[in-house]
C-alpha cells in the first residue's frame, strides 16, 4: 500500500480523544495534581473493573439471541464497548504521560506556579478566583483553568500584588493579582 494514503501513527491518536478534548501540545508534560490523578485513575478501574465487563455480559448474550443484523442489544453493546475501549486507551495514555505536581509543597509562596488558586480583578473592579490545574482537570463552571489556557500563562510567575497585561478578543487588558493561595493536602 502506498504510504500517501496510510495515517501516521502518533503518541496520542486523535480519534482517541474524547470530544471537547485538547490533545497535549508537542514537547509539554502532563501536569496534573494529585486529586485529578486520582480521579482519572479511579474512572479508568471503574471502566476496566465494571462498566466494560457489564457490556461484555450483555454483548454475550445478545449475540446468542442469534440475528445479530437486527439485534438492538448487540449493535448498541458492541458501540458501548468501543467507546469504553476508546476511553481506556485515552486514559491509559494520559495517566502514563501525567506528571504529579503537588501545589501544597509551595506554602506561603506569593509567586503563581501550577496549582495556585489565584484572586485578580479586572479594570472593572470585577473580582475572579480561578485555580490553575491540568488540562484534564479543567472545569470552568467552578473556576479551573488550564496551565496552558492565556489566564494562567499571563498569571505564571507574576506576585501577588502585581499588574500584568492578559490578551483577549477585546485586546490587552490589565488585570491586578489580589491573592495568591497553594491548597492544603485535601483541598479542592
Amino acid at each position: 500500500m502506498n504510504k500517501a494514503f496510510v495515517k501516521e501513527s502518533s503518541d496520542e491518536d486523535d480519534e482517541d480523544l474524547p470530544e471537547g478534548a485538547t490533545p497535549l501540545p508537542a514537547g509539554t508534560k502532563n501536569y496534573i495534581t494529585a486529586t485529578g490523578y486520582d480521579r482519572l485513575r479511579n474512572e479508568l478501574m471503574h471502566l476496566i473493573d465494571v462498566d466494560r465487563p457489564d457490556v461484555v455480559q450483555i454483548v454475550s448474550w445478545a449475540a446468542s439471541n442469534g440475528d445479530r443484523s437486527e439485534n438492538g442489544d448487540y449493535l448498541y453493546g458492541k458501540k458501548r464497548l468501543r467507546e469504553i475501549d476508546r476511553r481506556i486507551r485515552f486514559l491509559t495514555r494520559r495517566l502514563d504521560k501525567a506528571e504529579v505536581v503537588d501545589p501544597s509543597l509551595q506554602g506561603d509562596n506569593d509567586q503563581i506556579f501550577f496549582g495556585a488558586t489565584v484572586t485578580y480583578t479586572n479594570r472593572a473592579g470585577e473580582e475572579t478566583t480561578i485555580t490553575i490545574v491540568g488540562m484534564d482537570e479543567v472545569d470552568l463552571a467552578t473556576n479551573r483553568v488550564s496551565w496552558i489556557s492565556p489566564i494562567a500563562k499571563a498569571l505564571i510567575k507574576a506576585r501577588e500584588g502585581d499588574t500584568v497585561p492578559l490578551r483577549t478578543p477585546a485586546g490587552i487588558e490589565q488585570i491586578d493579582i489580589v491573592e495568591v493561595r497553594y491548597p492544603k493536602p485535601g483541598e479542592a
